[in-house]
C-alpha cells in the first residue's frame, strides 16, 4: 500500500492504524468466509494501479513512478484498471473461490525494495 514516505515503501507517520487494518484484512476475509458461508468472501489486494486517482496523488511524479514500475516489475508494465476488473470477474464467476486474498501488483511484492 502506498502511504507516502521514502520511495512509496515506508508507511507515513501517523498511518499506523491504516497499516494495521490493512494487514488484518486477509485474516478477516478468511474468517468471514467461514462465518457467513455459503456467501463467498474474497479480497483483491491491489498494488499500484494506473488510475486518475493515482495521477492526482502523484502529480508531477506520476511518469517517474510509471517508468520505475515498467523497469522493475516482472510483468514489465504498469497494472491498469482492466487488470483488476478481469480479476474481479474471475472471482465472481468461479463459485469455488472463497476466503482468499488475491494480490494484483504485477509482482511488486517479489521485487527487492
Amino acid at each position: 500500500m502506498f502511504m507516502g514516505g521514502t520511495g512509496g515503501r515506508r508507511p507515513a507517520i501517523g498511518m499506523s492504524i491504516a497499516s494495521a487494518v490493512t494487514a488484518a484484512l486477509p485474516a478477516l476475509t478468511a474468517s468471514l468466509a467461514l462465518e457467513i458461508a455459503p456467501v463467498r468472501v474474497n479480497l483483491i489486494a491491489a498494488g499500484f494501479v494506473d488510475t486518475p486517482l493515482s495521477a492526482e496523488l502523484l502529480g508531477d511524479q506520476l511518469e517517474e513512478r510509471r517508468n520505475q514500475l515498467r523497469t522493475t516489475l516482472p510483468i514489465g508494465r504498469v497494472v491498469g484498471p482492466a487488470d483488476v476488473a478481469a480479476l474481479a470477474v474471475h472471482i465472481m464467476t468461479n463459485t469455488a473461490l472463497t476466503g482468499a486474498t488475491y494480490d494484483i501488483d504485477g509482482g511488486q511484492q517479489f521485487v527487492p525494495a
